[in-house]
């Protein structure tokens, strides 16, 4: 066994005074105590929401507060342990108990929104100046947003009664098709996990490459229509939803709880979309430093250096421990504890969910992370990345249950900022050339990827969600179509698209679970580039501004939050500000690219 095989979480700590008992008894005993609150809640105040004075509030406020936390507690144990090992019935069933008790648990609850979105704006602001409601008044403000889109009381009951064999149940039937999809790479005796064939894209030789994305391919084929079907569904299921609420388009439920206008984010699209040369100026000139003439989608994570550096956990470890004990102490101490308390789990497994995510939990407990490691330099950044996340999840805990996350478009700024400190780190401490393009080129990748990609990926979602209103029914044909498409606009004729990259659109979860979600990656990325920049070139003096925007949660708007730092949210040139600073990145890269082919005379 190695070091990185003993890297896997504790999820007793989620299990509270019930810890001793059986995990299963435990989740079992959670959601009895919370049902038996939610029904006396029910009791108390059904009907007399109206009613209540500031104090009355506050104490109503601080009960659902109480049974968010039990019901939290047991639903986040079940999603942790599934996200695990999704292989295992006993973990899917467990998970569905969980789903279908906290559902049936926040049915009994949805008087309270209703009633409280229905009062009259100016007594719903005497309410909020209350004293004490710092823990729930912007949760509050926020839930009155969405007056216009609520059914009525029966209705609402209904819909929530059904979700949990309805989105949800399609959502995890896919996350289990998808993990079960297994590569079998020639040259290996064992069948890869997705994550771990989808790394061999980083190989320096072509055709190692090529075998890959071919082997990928061949591997999606055989539940591709299963796939496509689960996405069919979802989508239509999301159009009937956004009917009955009203929502002008398939996007305005996602900004509505992003905190954004509708306006606002079609100005991150179109201002990113209008930047697209940025990505095939890179693409060409990486095409002349792997000797092609012209790049094909297998090609485009091509490590350019020809022995790829690995980086074991232990140095990678360390490596971003410096980092964020460099930031500050405080962050230091806060991912440390990562590290030493079993709040992360790091190595691929059979069965175990691909990608990475960091998980808050409920804040009386603490943040868990999910890695899948694999030694490579870019799984350091994802570290950094998903401790990021931790870090910022961590610090807002004392805001509670209703303002410990935040907006999505928000969500990233810890996460990013913290891959760039490991960055800079990465690349004060190399010398050679020809591996400082190594890392420039992946850092120029990366923001590519979280950037330009992601917004190709927010266009296809919106053609899909498009199509399937308009035309029907979806055929794997139309959806590979509609991916290839989008594709092709980011990438111009700097890359070809091939034939069998037209399925890969059947692995992404974002697609599934979180419609909407991926230009969140876009407005996240933008603004913490922008906030690295003033750390930069402050130093010192943003950091506590940093640490507090951080400790600040969801109780404030994203405008707000960006202020805290000295970003302006509301300025119409803040969009191409921060392009201008991945432009930055890909002329330095460019800049030591033309360097390398000079001296090797490419």
């Amino acid at each position: 066994m190695t070091a990185l095989d003993e890297v896997t979480w504790d999820l007793e700590e989620l299990l509270g005074n019930h810890a001793a008992e059986r995990p299963e008894d435990a989740i079992g005993s959670l959601l009895d105590e919370a049902e038996r609150e939610a029904e006396a809640f029910a009791e108390e105040y059904e009907g007399g929401v109206g009613e209540l004075d500031g104090d009355g509030l506050r104490e109503a406020m601080s009960k659902l507060a109480g049974i968010g936390d039990l019901a939290g507690r047991a639903l986040n144990y079940a999603h942790l342990r599934f996200a695990a090992d999704t292989a295992d019935p006993a973990n899917g069933a467990l998970l569905q108990m969980c789903s279908e008790r906290s559902t049936a648990i926040q049915t009994k609850l949805l008087f309270f929104e209703l009633e409280w979105a229905a009062l009259d704006d100016e007594r719903a602001e005497e309410l909020l100046t209350t004293e004490g409601l710092d823990f729930c008044r912007h949760h509050l403000r926020l839930e009155r947003r969405y007056r216009d889109h609520l059914l009525s009381g029966p209705e609402e009951k209904i819909a929530t009664e059904l979700s949990v064999t309805g989105a949800g149940a399609w959502s995890r039937l896919f996350d289990e098709l998808s993990s079960a999809i297994r590569v079998g790479i020639e040259g290996e005796d064992e069948e890869a996990t997705l994550d771990i064939a989808l790394s061999r894209l980083h190989d320096p030789d072509r055709e190692a490459r090529r075998k890959a994305a071919e082997a990928i391919t061949e591997a999606l084929e055989p539940g591709l229509r299963t796939r496509a079907y689960v996405f069919n569904t979802l989508l239509q299921d999301k159009a009937i939803k956004d009917r009955l609420r009203s929502y002008p388009n398939w996007l305005s439920a996602r900004n509505l709880s992003n905190e954004a206008s509708d306006e606002s984010v079609q100005a991150l699209v179109e201002a990113v979309r209008g930047r697209y040369e940025m990505a095939r100026r890179w693409y060409r000139t990486k095409a002349r430093l792997l000797g092609i003439e012209r790049l094909a989608d297998f090609d485009r994570m091509a490590a350019v250096a020809t022995d790829e550096e690995t980086i074991g956990w232990e140095d990678g470890r360390e490596l971003v421990q410096s980092s964020f004990d460099s930031l500050s102490p405080k962050a230091g101490e806060v991912v440390a504890r990562f590290f030493e308390e079993r709040w992360i789990d790091a190595p691929p497994s059979p069965g175990k969910r691909g990608g990475a995510f960091s998980a808050s939990t409920v804040p009386s407990v603490h943040p868990y992370v999910m890695l899948n490691y694999t030694d490579r330099r870019r799984d350091v950044l994802t570290l950094a990345h998903e401790l990021g996340h931790g870090l910022h999840q961590a610090l807002a805990a004392p805001q509670g249950i209703f303002h410990q996350g935040t907006p999505l478009t928000v969500a990233e700024t810890a996460s990013v900022f913290a891959e760039e400190l490991v960055f800079g780190r990465l690349l004060e401490a190399e010398q050679d050339p020809a591996a400082r393009l190594g890392l420039l080129s992946e850092a120029v990748e990366g923001q590519i990827a979280t950037v330009f990609r992601q917004i190709a990926m927010n266009q296809f979602e919106d053609r899909v969600h498009s199509a399937r209103r308009e035309e029907g029914e979806l055929s794997v044909e139309r959806f590979g179509e509609l991916w290839a498409g989008t594709q092709e606009e980011l990438l111009g004729d700097s890359v070809e698209v091939t034939e069998g990259y037209r399925s890969w659109w059947s692995y992404v979860p974002h697609f599934i679970g979180s419609p909407g979600y991926v230009y969140a990656y876009a407005y996240g990325q933008l603004l913490a580039l922008s906030v690295y920049q003033l750390y930069r070139e402050r130093g010192e003096e943003i950091v506590p501004g940093y640490l507090e925007m951080l400790a600040a949660g969801g109780s404030r708007s994203p405008e707000e939050l960006g202020a805290m730092v000295g970003v302006d949210l509301t300025d119409p040139g803040f969009w191409d500000r921060g392009l201008d600073l991945v432009e930055g990145q890909v002329d330095e890269a460019v800049a030591a690219a033309e360097e390398v082919i000079g001296d090797d005379g490419i």
